[in-house]
This record gives C-alpha cells, structure tokens and sequence, in this order.
C-alpha cells in the first residue's frame, strides 16, 4: 500500500504498546540472569557463554519469522499472529525461569524464552514500516523506544521494589523471592500488553490478495523464505551495509554492560566479595535500580528525538546519543558511591532511546516496502552478530586482558559505544531526501 493514511498519535501508541511487554522480558532478563546464574554457580569468566541464548536465536529465527511474516495473510494479519505465539511462549518461560533448581535448566529455559521473544519483537519492526509514511516513522520507531523505556524502567526496578516493600528471604537455589514475584509480574505483563496491540490495531491487506497468495502458493514454504532470505543479502543497500558497522561496535558494546554491571556494582561500589553475601545481593539489586534509571531516562527523552532530528540530522542525533552513552559507561570508573551510578546511566539511556530508534529510521527509507520484513530480519544479524563475537571472545580475554575484573568488561562496552558514534558519520540518510 503506496498511499499510507496519516495515524493519529494513539493509533501509534496502540501499534507500539505491545513492546511494553516484550521489554519487560527483556528487562528481566537484562537485569537479573547473571546474578541468577551466579546464585546457581556459575563463574563469571564463562557467564557470557551463558548468555548466547538471545543473538544466537534472534540470528536463526529473525530473518525466518520475518520472511515468512511479510507472506503471512490470515484474519489477524500479517505480523500480529507472530506477536501472539511468541507472547504465549516467553510467559511461560518467565514464570518458570527463576524456579530453575539447576543451572543447565536456567540455561535451557533462557534459549526457549529469547527464542520466543524474537519471535514476538522482529515483526514489530516491520509492522512501523508497514503502517506509517516515511514522515511518521521516526515518530513510530520512537514510541517503540518509549515503551521499551517504560517497560525495562518497571522490570529493572522491581526486585528492587518488591524487597523495600518487605519481600524477604530465598528459594532453595539462592534465588530470591523478590525475584520470582518480578518474573511473575513480567509473564502478565508481557502478554497483557501485546494482546492490547493485537485487538486494538489492524493491517493492510496486500494490494492484490490474490496474486499475493498465488505466488506465495509457487514452491515450498522453506525454499520460498530461504529464496527470499538470499535475495535480499544479495541486493542488500549500501546504506543498510554502513549502518551494519555502527551496529557492530554498538551491539559488541551492550553485552559488557549486560553481563558485567551487576557484578561490578556489586564488587567495585558495595564491596562483596562473596555471591552468598548480603552485600552482593544489595549491589545487585542496586545494579537493577540504575538499569531501570536507564531506561527511565530512555523513555523520558524519547519524544525530544523527533524534532531534535530535524535541527541536527538523524544522524547527528545519533552521534550524540552514543557519546553519552560509551561516556556513561566510562564514567563507572570513577564512581566512589551508588548514587553517582545514576549519572553515567543517564548518559546511557540518552543512547538507548536512539539505539532503539535511529537505525531503524535510517534503515527504513532505504528498503523497499514489499521487504520490509525481510530486511528488518536480516537486519537483525549486525545486531547478534558482534554479540555472538563479545560471548565467544570474552572468556578468552576475561582474564589475561581485562584481569579478571567486571570494571574493565564495562569500560571496555563504554569504549566500542564511542567508536559507534564515529562510524555513524560514513551513513548515508537516504530516507530524508524523501521527506
């Protein structure tokens, strides 16, 4: 559909509202499976092992979901019964990850839950850009990034939460009841919110459904997507190759923090030394607490973007953004008390809520309609590409390197964040000559 009607400001918070749920299990995640799977023994040289659950089955499941999204047609839509499968799917995980008695189950449970995850997120992308002209999708690629702020604030945040209100004591694994009671609330959460997206928003049909179905009719469905797959690599824009570079440092950056903040808190500002300690667990959830003030912040400036964009540039909007983040992350260093934290979290929100936004924008005006999905998909591999490399290089780096230190691990994210913000100057913004 060439010509897309103008959508009010609700109907997009409507379309978006379903990544208040999916970050708030991504949030969970984020903020707690490495003290999850230190409670259950794991060492942190071989955590990031741990953690290749998600880009390993964003890069298998994305670009398929997305090319069997773009020649889905059903009573639903196109991308909404994707959104309601993988919803159903990572509630369950939820509620049944921090009742994991062992750390393969934990490990296990992560791979169905991440699995299933992107599931539900990747036609969510493609769903900006089948629904809005060009002159909206920053506004809808934005929103995405407000509830995705809101939604990791509130994740992050609870244990924290839940133990100030009077939650107290641990389940036989070492795992806290605060949070279990989070990863409850999460599993709600997650699948209220993408139900309101479900029943609330609609699609457009294809142009001609008939022939639509015709040509997807032609050959079997797995030639058909792996055709599909193939065809866009090969004919892949220049613009989505140069972003693939910003992706690379941006996403090889994010995981240090991911993996490694928590310990650090833990260990460099609270002083524990020991996992069973009381002091790990507060740093922790400390750690948790500044999470949530990144993205509370990410929410907070999300809907400044648009029109400081339109003063500096998409791009330089997001030079910007990724400067106060690799500058937040290095401010860690010289942090002497907790609440100094929440400066250098600042910086980093300030860059998630363009991380979040901003190459999905650029993207956007470089693809054609028609491979939306596709492209969102196969985008997806600069974003598990350079973690896959962060999760196999850091145990060997962990301790000759970064001597054994979580510190340097965050310092080290800090820096590829800057080295991001300086690749952005090779992009070309080919959808804001279309405005």
């Amino acid at each position: 559909m060439q010509n897309k009607p103008k959508l009010t400001f609700w109907q997009i918070w409507n379309m978006s509202f379903g990544f208040l749920g999916i970050q708030f299990g991504w949030g969970l995640q984020m903020a707690n499976m490495s003290p999850i799977y230190t409670y259950l023994g794991a060492e942190p040289d071989k955590l990031p092992y741990l953690w290749l659950a998600g880009p390993l089955t964003g890069l298998l499941i994305q670009p398929i979901v997305g090319a069997m999204s773009d020649r889905t047609w059903t009573r639903l839509g196109r991308r909404r019964p994707f959104f309601l499968v993988g919803a159903i799917i990572a509630s369950i995980c939820l509620v049944l990850m921090p009742n994991s008695p062992t750390l393969w189950m934990a490990a296990g449970l992560l791979w169905i839950m991440d699995a299933s995850i992107n599931i539900t997120m990747e036609p969510f992308r493609a769903f900006v850009g089948d629904k809005l002209a060009e002159e909206q999708r920053t506004l809808g690629f934005v929103m995405q990034s407000f509830f995705i702020g809101i939604g990791s604030t509130l994740a992050n945040a609870l244990p924290y939460i839940l133990t100030f209100l009077g939650v107290v004591g641990v389940m036989k694994s070492g795992i806290p009841y605060s949070t279990l009671i989070a990863f409850i609330v999460g599993a709600v959460a997650f699948m209220g919110a993408v139900l309101w997206t479900v029943f609330t928003t609609d699609e457009f049909p294809p142009d001609d459904i008939e022939t639509f179905r015709k040509q997807n009719a032609e050959g079997s469905i797995v030639s058909n997507i792996l055709n599909e797959i193939k065809e866009a690599v090969a004919d892949m824009p220049s613009t989505m190759k140069q972003l693939a570079v910003v992706q690379f440092f941006t996403w090889f950056a994010l995981p240090f923090m991911w993996q490694y903040y928590g310990i650090t808190v833990a260990r460099h500002v609270f002083g524990a030394s020991d996992p069973e300690s009381d002091l790990f667990r507060e740093g922790t959830e400390w750690a948790g607490l500044c999470f949530a003030i990144y993205n509370l912040v990410c929410f907070l400036v999300a809907f400044g973007i648009p029109p400081l964009a339109e003063k500096i540039g998409r791009k330089g909007v997001h030079i910007l953004c990724l400067t106060l983040g690799g500058l937040g992350l290095l401010s860690t260093y010289y942090a002497t008390g907790p609440y100094f934290l929440w400066i250098g979290m600042a910086g980093v929100g300030i860059a998630w809520a363009s991380i979040l936004s901003m190459p999905y924008v650029l993207l956007a005006g470089a693809i054609k309609p028609e491979r939306m999905g596709v492209y969102m998909g196969v985008f997806n591999l600069f974003i598990v590409v350079p973690q896959v490399v962060q999760m196999f290089l850091t145990p060997q780096i962990y301790k000759p390197l970064l001597g054994d230190n979580p510190l340097n691990a965050v310092m080290l994210g800090g820096a590829s964040l800057i080295v991001a913000a300086i690749a952005v100057l090779i992009v070309k913004d080919v959808g804001a000559e279309k405005i």
